[in-house]
């Protein structure tokens, strides 16, 4: 302990020395990138460099004699670290003031509590620091990023800005929340004051922006094993609008938006939206309520989740599964004939091709399909693995698919099915058999179709 303090006061005296003394060797040379206060010197300005102190995480630069304040007036000064710039070279430090000149003297105010600094320009980055209402940051440059979206999903109109706060963190800002101003030095008197933050961190508020929250019933779907990547590929969330201050509930009968000016703590674990009725608590790390009043007057509470893997790579893993499954029958045949119910042939693409199913007209296929599958393509049409089976039917399927028929009216018809050696037998499963995505019983009186392999079911496949 005793030799940290003589380091530090060994510091502190070679900077005095360094003030005090006009002869002192130079580092190199640098940009203000933060404008100071006395004397005002505008950022973006060269200055001589004389002494890193890592210590007290200053630089001792030198005052330009225009803004001396006259004979006997000190002509160096402490910059912050964070706030100056290193360049080498008087020369090397002027080409960087050039390329620098645009953004030289632009700053900007914050205009939404908690608006988040990123490490990449885009909305899924990583946060960084969280703004306060009035805060001042200095815009250090523009930079090519992904637009922030709207509570409506359109994008927003702004600019990433890759940006330096007072206390030297550096990030990426959206500037749909920010004032951008002009300053050349002094104190900012042309803006608000920064607000106090009163209430300090809250990591708890920080996980919950952090996560993307979808309805309980992405839930549901990803531990029951049953996913609908038709209703997963809408996306409904709940997105907090931390980018833009604009909150949004986005479900199937649902699309309401709430702009707020700030989020505030409301209890344990629970925040409340200013300027709207909206409310939020995290319940656990990966639940939360989400509640608000209707324009009728009534409390209306939803659930939300989140998710143990990203929704597009949930789609993903479904729609490989599904292929995995259609390959299986593909490999099988691909081609498969009934005496009675004609011959299906399945191709590398998911696409069937069924002819001689006149018999199956139009009880279980409707007489809008045409059994010789003629030129308006309706013997034609695409394979689904779109369904799931219920638990008890599993060791008696192999499981179940929706063959849509080609034409204006894109028919439907579902299938259980079971492959052995010999063939493919199917079971219809009439519609007031699905529950969403699964069949859960059989029909009242179940219509099976048995298919055999067909011996030339070689020939249908590509070499």
């Amino acid at each position: 302990m005793f030799f940290g303090k003589q380091r530090r006061l060994f510091g502190f005296l070679a900077i005095i020395v360094c003030l005090l003394c006009s002869s002192c060797s130079r580092l190199g040379w640098g940009i203000l990138l933060w404008s100071t206060e006395e004397p005002p010197i505008p950022s973006g300005t060269v200055l001589p460099v004389y002494i890193r102190s890592n210590i007290d995480q200053v630089w001792v630069v030198g005052i330009p004699e225009s803004y001396r304040g006259g004979k006997g007036s000190l002509n160096k000064m402490e910059i912050p670290l964070s706030q100056f710039e290193l360049a080498g070279s008087k020369g090397k430090a002027r080409k960087q003031a050039e390329a620098f000149a645009q953004y030289a003297p632009v700053y900007a105010e914050n205009l939404q509590d908690g608006l988040p600094i990123r490490d990449n320009p885009d909305n899924g980055a990583r946060r960084v620091y969280r703004l306060r209402t009035g805060e001042i940051i200095k815009v250090l440059a523009r930079a090519d990023g992904n637009p922030a979206i709207s509570a409506s999903g359109e994008p927003l109109p702004g600019d990433w800005f890759k940006v330096l706060t007072q206390d030297g963190s550096t990030g990426y800002c959206f500037s749909y929340r920010l004032k951008l101003f002009e300053h050349y030095g002094g104190p900012f008197q042309t803006v608000p004051l920064v607000q106090e933050n009163t209430e300090g961190p809250d990591p708890d508020l920080d996980l919950l922006m952090s996560k993307v929250w979808s309805p309980e019933s992405y839930s549901l779907m990803v531990n029951s094993r049953r996913i609908n990547v038709d209703e997963l590929a809408r996306h409904w969330r709940f997105d907090p609008g931390q980018d833009t201050g604009t909150a949004r509930i986005y479900l199937p009968d649902l699309d309401r938006s709430f702009a707020y000016t700030g989020i505030r703590s409301d209890g344990d674990r629970a925040w409340r939206f200013e300027g709207t009725s909206l409310q939020m608590n995290l319940r656990t790390d990966t639940s939360l309520v989400v509640q608000f009043i209707e324009t009728s007057g009534g409390l209306r509470t939803l659930l939300f989740t989140a998710l143990p893997a990203d929704v597009d790579d949930l789609i993903m893993q479904e729609n490989s599964r599904r292929e995995e499954l259609y390959n299986t029958i593909f490999n099988q045949g691909p081609a498969f004939t009934s005496n009675n119910y004609g011959t299906i042939i399945f191709s590398e693409n998911g696409e069937f091709s069924w002819t001689g199913f006149e018999l199956l007209v139009p009880h279980v296929i409707p007489a809008t399909g045409n059994a010789d599958g003629n030129a308006d393509g309706s013997g034609k049409g695409k394979v689904l693995m779109d369904l799931f089976l219920t638990p008890s039917f599993e060791d008696r399927y192999s499981g179940a698919f929706t063959f849509i028929f080609a034409g204006a009216e894109r028919t439907a018809v579902h299938f259980m099915y079971t492959l052995d050696s010999q063939g493919f037998r199917l079971e219809v499963a009439p519609d007031y058999s699905i529950e969403e995505v699964t069949v859960t019983r059989r029909s009242s009186s179940p219509m099976v179709l048995y298919f055999f392999r067909d011996s030339a079911a070689d020939f249908f496949r590509s070499p």
